[in-house]
Formats: C-alpha cells, structure tokens, sequence
C-alpha cells in the first residue's frame, strides 16, 4: 500500500528548508511514499526542490482559504510548478461554520472556487473535522455540502469522521467519487489523571494501529470508493518527546498489514 504523509504532523519538524529536506528524507525510508503541504510556509521554489531532492510527489496541499477564493488562477499556476492538481482547504473557521449565513456564503465561494479549477484540470478537497456535523435548519453542514457543492470533494478524515458521530463505512459509501484523498488518522481513548487524582477519560490522536479504528473495514471502502490518495495525519506527533517515531509507527502498521 502506498501512503503519504501530511507534514502537519510534524510542522515543528520542517520549518526550515533544510529541516524539511533532512525529515522528507528520513519519510521516504520509513517507506512513506507522498506528501502533503499543509499551511502554505513554504512557496513553490521550496516545494520543487523538496521533490527533486527527495523523489517524494505532493499529491495535495492545504492553503489559506482567502488565496483559494480571491486568487484562485495564480494558486493553480503555482500548483501546477510542482505537479499537484489537487488543492486543499483545511477547514472553515469554526465561527464560519456555526453561523448560518456566513457559512452557506463561503461555501458558495468555494463552490465557485472548485468549479473554476474543475476547468483547469485541478480539484478542490474540503478537510472536514467534527463541526462540520453541527445543524442549520435541520441538516448538518456536512450534508449540506454534499447536497449544494458538487466541485467541492472531501479529504476524509477518519478520526473526525468517528469523532463527529457518524459511521466512517457507511459515509465513506456517501461519498463515493468525491474522496480521492483521505487522512488516515487513529482514535484512542486515554485516562488523563490531575494533581488530586481526578481522570478525565478523552479521545486523542494516535499512531495508526494503536487506537479502535477498523482501518481493515476503512481501507478497502474507501478504495471502492475512489480513494487514490491515502495520507497518514497525527495532529499532535510533532509536539512529541519523538515525532519521527510517531509517524514510524504508523508507516510500519499500514506496511505491514496492508
């Protein structure tokens, strides 16, 4: 199986170019085979050099949502620099999504925004979180992407999904066609003790395999329903005591059993 990673997960771990060039290199031999961008630090220039140098494609991207909106065409041309043809959005801000009319509005902004790269040869991916399962006027802002947004595909995140309440199988099948690009990220329950002895019992991020998701009902789903781009997310790897062996861990998980 081949899998990239979201260097979000270890942002602490790239924010210079040189130590992105020596994490991407350590990334390709763990075995990962693809990368994602996630947050717009670093510009074309330093993207083509990071895949020359590295023999790693981006395959999708996370950019701001203004730059997506306003400045649509020159965000395609830099895309284009660097061989990635599918253009992210890691989210609307929550104070967006719950007000009703300021979330229907900038979801027709990226409506127009997706169309626009549709006749490019370019697709526009939404990463969702839990939110998007808030209701307005009785349908979740999710299903009303769905039903309204045709140019607007998903980056499906598995952790979100379950997080947010719904079954991971049955709305992958919901989106078939619309989620060539998925976030592979693990849900564990963990106790989290205080000072008087108190336990708060929550769900965290985990390296995949460590956590109850059923990646081995996900992942053949989520292939039948056009799934190309599988990428491993473990939001808080990179403020750990060893991000590279968080994502490690997961690498060799997915390698070995699928």
């Amino acid at each position: 199986m081949k899998t990239g990673l979201n260097l979000y997960s270890l942002r602490h771990q790239v924010d210079t170019e040189e130590k992105l060039l020596q994490t991407v290199h350590a990334l390709r031999e763990m075995g990962y085979s693809s990368l994602q961008f996630s947050g717009d630090k670093h510009g074309p220039d330093t993207i083509r050099r990071t895949i020359s140098e590295t023999g790693l494609p981006v395959v999708l991207t996370h950019v701001p949502m203004d730059r997506i909106i306003n400045d649509t065409d020159a965000l395609m041309e830099e895309h284009a620099s660097f061989g990635c043809y599918n253009i992210g959005l890691g989210g609307m801000d929550p104070r967006i999504t719950a007000d009703r009319d300021r979330c229907y509005s900038t979801l027709e902004q990226l409506e127009r925004a997706g169309e626009r790269m549709a006749e490019k040869g370019f697709s526009f991916f939404y990463h969702h979180h839990h939110f998007e399962f808030l209701k307005h006027d009785g349908e979740t802002v999710f299903d009303y992407i769905i039903r309204t947004a045709p140019h607007i595909n998903f980056t499906l995140d598995t952790y979100w999904l379950q997080y947010g309440g719904v079954d991971v199988c049955q709305t992958i099948e919901r989106l078939r066609g619309r989620i060539r690009c998925v976030h592979l990220k693990d849900y564990r329950i963990e106790a989290k003790w205080d000072e008087k002895g108190n336990v708060k019992l929550e769900p965290v991020f985990a390296p995949i395999g460590d956590g109850t998701m059923d990646f081995a009902a996900i992942l053949p789903k989520a292939r039948e329903a056009g799934a190309e781009h599988f990428l491993v997310e473990q939001d808080n790897a990179s403020d750990m005591e060893d991000p590279l062996a968080q994502v490690e861990r997961s690498i060799r998980y997915l390698n070995t059993h699928f």
